[in-house]
């Protein structure tokens, strides 16, 4: 978990989450898991039966043909995939010492280094929200795993109403993921080592487009 909700008085449930928000927000589940680190042999097995995704109606929209096949990419590499090598995959990637190959925070992309002005608007926003980073996790708060489960939270957060929840969503995804994510799978897709991740930044961008 990357992200955690603050302590503050219970608040009743407003409106629940629909269906169309509670599968977005498992992706954003998904994409946090991903992100965060390297996935396990269950998870691996897990994307690889859930493949073949399906187009529903006689025209599907090119945006919807477009994020099967990006699922349907990633579970594919999920089942030609063990865990050793996507922990190799994932450390080649975003570990070692300095810089990595591929920087997942959102200040590097935006103003050129970690841990600049971006990340202070986005801590002053969480708070705002009532949310902080997790206990134990050492990575800022503008990795985009855990960008990911902000959204997830915003999707499912029944204590606001519908219309708040959408609102919330619109003004975080639109000030803090959408403007770099691009250069973030750009990187990815540039990157000689990905492999697995390649597939998975396919689905990112898909799924945010």
């Amino acid at each position: 978990m990357t992200t955690e909700t603050q302590r503050r008085p219970m608040a009743f449930v407003r409106e629940p989450a629909s269906d169309e928000d509670m599968a977005r927000a498992n992706h954003y589940a998904l994409i946090s898991r991903l992100f965060h680190a390297a996935p396990d042999g269950t998870l691996l097995d897990t994307l690889a039966a859930s493949g073949d995704w399906p187009v529903d109606g006689d025209a599907p929209s090119a945006e919807a043909m477009l994020m099967a096949r990006a699922w349907n990419a990633l579970c594919a590499a999920s089942s030609a995939m063990d865990a050793a090598a996507a922990q190799d995959e994932f450390d080649a990637l975003f570990g070692g010492v300095g810089r990595p190959q591929v920087v997942p925070f959102a200040s590097f992309h935006l103003a050129g280094f970690v841990n600049e002005k971006p990340l202070a608007r986005l801590r002053d926003d969480l708070a705002a929200l009532g949310l902080q980073r997790a206990a134990g996790e050492s990575d800022p708060e503008d990795h985009i795993a855990a960008l990911a489960d902000v959204m997830r939270l915003l999707l499912t957060d029944t204590t606001r109403s519908e219309a708040d929840r959408a609102a919330a969503q619109d003004r975080f995804f639109a000030t803090h993921i959408e403007p770099w994510y691009g250069a973030l799978i750009d990187a990815l897709d540039a990157a000689p080592e990905a492999n697995f991740y390649r597939r998975a930044g396919q689905y990112l961008r898909c799924f945010l487009d």
